[in-house]
């Protein structure tokens, strides 16, 4: 019995990667999460506005005060061919894949399609073996149409494609209007894998403040649902691997993500609260049940509840909804 899988072609010892999180801060880190079991690491995302920031700031500096002597404008180069960028994200890179074995993923957290997604290319030359973009936006503007903002995913995937030839992935959110078409054209547009679901971070009122803040909740395992639902659904249609990364706690989890169709599972939130031995922890409990079950390997598992393979596909869709309800008896 093996616990082998693979992702975006990437041959990993089994199906429990840890996803973005703090605890990929350090290769210390790192090397922890390869000897707790983890077979690759996604890395904490470097944000658009880090690198728009950086950016500003530098040109601040460079130029604040050339207008005093007209010679001085020539010492500096012009901001558009000035590479700036954070050293930190790209060092660690480089420095996790001398330490560790397994596959080392980079992260980029944005939206606009144009000059950070170049960083993308950096992220690549530093070592990592694949890219996952984490797409986050909130269309605000009413008069912002969902074309639009479908387009601007479609178009940060083709960039990023176009500049690396490492796999990419593209971690989405829940909330477009026709998901499987969305997934459809992601991959359409060069999408390696698809990982779901991007988990927003809603903001919260303070009442003694008076103020909106943040407000961090970590994941449970009710929240696999959605993302197992859509990964059933999605499973043999589509040229691209799937990964499930929201509600992923224990073996049932990754079980269940895994008959479901994603060929791996990403983990951040049990680690986080639970520590990173779990991981070592759930893959024994898997293989346990691989055996009990007598399946060979977790290859034979994959996609075997898939909605094309399930004996009741309409479970995934509407009839469930109503199934549901008309099962529900509310106690008297």
């Amino acid at each position: 019995m093996t616990l082998r899988t693979n992702y975006l072609g990437m041959a990993l010892k089994n199906p429990i990667v840890a996803s973005s999180s703090p605890l990929s801060h350090n290769v210390d880190s790192i090397r922890r999460l390869e000897d707790a079991g983890a077979s690759a690491v996604v890395m904490y995302s470097l944000f658009e506005e880090q690198i728009t920031f950086d950016s500003f700031y530098v040109d601040h500096y460079l130029t604040s005060g050339t207008n005093s002597f007209a010679e001085s404008l020539s010492y500096f180069p012009e901001m558009q061919g000035y590479n700036v960028w954070p050293d930190e994200y790209m060092n660690l890179i480089r420095k996790a894949k001398e330490a560790v074995d397994i596959p080392i993923i980079g992260s980029l957290n944005g939206v606009s399609a144009g000059g950070w997604t170049d960083y993308a290319t950096l992220i690549e030359d530093a070592g990592a073996d694949a890219i996952e973009l984490n797409v986050y936006y909130i269309p605000t503007d009413a008069d912002l149409k969902g074309n639009e903002v479908e387009n601007m995913y479609l178009d940060v995937v083709r960039q990023v494609k176009q500049s690396v030839s490492v796999p990419v992935a593209m971690k989405l959110s829940p909330y477009f209007s026709s998901t499987a078409n969305m997934a459809k054209r992601l991959v359409e547009s060069g999408a390696n894998g698809l990982v779901l679901f991007n988990r927003f971070y809603q903001p919260d009122i303070d009442l003694e403040s008076l103020a909106v803040e943040p407000r961090l909740v970590l994941s449970n395992s009710s929240e696999l649902r959605l993302p197992l639902r859509w990964v059933a659904i999605l499973y043999g249609r589509l040229q691209a691997d799937l990964a499930i990364t929201t509600g992923i706690h224990t073996s049932e989890d990754v079980i269940k993500a895994l008959m479901a169709g994603a060929k791996v599972t990403m983990m951040a939130s049990e680690l986080l609260q639970n520590g990173i031995r779990r991981i070592n922890e759930i893959l024994d409990e898997v293989g346990r049940w691989l055996d009990e079950h007598e399946y060979e390997s977790v290859a034979q598992m994959i996609g075997s509840m898939s909605q094309q393979h399930c004996a009741e596909p309409a479970a995934f869709e509407r009839a469930n909804y109503m199934k549901m309800l008309a099962s529900y008896r509310p106690i008297n």
